[in-house]
């Protein structure tokens, strides 16, 4: 935020939110460790990464919500909220003439410069993080707690947990343990390492994860990427400009690659597998269909 900018905001923003309701506030901390105010009964909520904007309709607290981020489309009644532009490139001076009580953010995803301007106009930013599948149902318990819909966010969490479980009992069925490249991106390629999420799904789909010797979300040269040989190429692209299409095209340049010669190069869904949000166990179920196609007749239903 421009800092002419932001100090006409800081003179402005006090008036404005005087016009509304006085609000009771609590101290909570966050899952990312932090301290702050919230309102009791937050009405003005801006969820700022798609995978929020998920996480709070999924606790029918969408009323609550008055914005979000320009890709957050699901479900489809989001697109009725206002955009506050991207995950990654948030419009804080809009964010802030809407007026919030409160804003939901992601560490290592929402930018600093964002939650700070943010903080000194006084708007609460509650953090969560989303690294791994454990942290993503804390994370829901978590804005389940500061939105009042503490009572869903533990049915939602169960449910969860126990599709995970049974999905896993569905798996522990298959003695094959299939060798996967899972890539998100084409120039660099990219693919999820150890730590994330993304490998602990394909552990749980009874894969294993050719990257899983790097930490986070590693690159690779395209030598280094073909001389893995994977037997099962997952193409999960966040890109919406054609990158899946382009990968594609990059792996069968190699006939003799297992995966290519076993048509075992699979597109999936970004949506429900890169995003954290609950709809992560629907996308581990195409994950493990994706690499146990013998388990379809018994595959686990929600």
């Amino acid at each position: 935020m421009k800092p002419l900018m932001l100090c006409l905001l800081l003179l402005l923003l006090p008036g404005l939110c005087a016009a509304g309701q006085t609000r009771q506030t609590q101290t909570v901390t966050d899952p990312t460790g932090r301290t702050l105010r919230v309102p009791v009964h937050p009405q003005r909520v801006v969820a700022l990464a798609p995978s929020l904007t998920e996480i709070a309709f999924a606790l029918g607290a969408e009323e609550q919500l008055i914005g979000r981020t320009r890709y957050a489309d699901y479900p489809p009644q989001a697109a009725d909220l206002e955009i506050v532009g991207t995950y990654v490139n948030l419009n804080t001076e809009r964010i802030a003439l809407m007026r919030p009580d409160l804003c939901l953010a992601v560490r290592d995803g929402t930018p600093l410069h964002a939650l700070q301007d943010l903080e000194r106009l006084g708007i609460p930013v509650f953090g969560v993080t989303t690294d791994t599948l454990d942290e993503i149902m804390t994370a829901v318990l978590a804005i389940g707690d500061v939105l009042n819909r503490g009572p869903e966010a533990d049915r939602l969490v169960a449910d969860m947990r126990r599709d995970l479980d049974a999905i896993a009992r569905q798996v522990a069925a298959s003695s094959s343990r299939p060798r996967v490249f899972y890539q998100i991106s084409i120039r660099p390629i990219i693919s999820c390492g150890r730590g994330t999420h993304i490998d602990q799904l394909i552990r749980l789909a009874g894969g294993r994860n050719l990257a899983a010797e790097s930490t986070g979300y590693p690159r690779f040269g395209e030598e280094q990427a073909v001389a893995l040989d994977p037997d099962v190429i997952i193409l999960s692209s966040m890109d919406r400009n054609g990158q899946i299409t382009q990968a594609r095209a990059f792996w069968e340049q190699w006939p003799q690659l297992k995966a290519v010669a076993g048509r075992r190069i699979v597109e999936l869904d970004s949506d429900l597998l890169d995003r954290p949000s609950p709809r992560l166990v629907q996308g581990l179920r195409e994950l493990v269909l994706a690499l146990h196609p013998e388990l379809a007749d018994t595959q686990v239903q929600p």
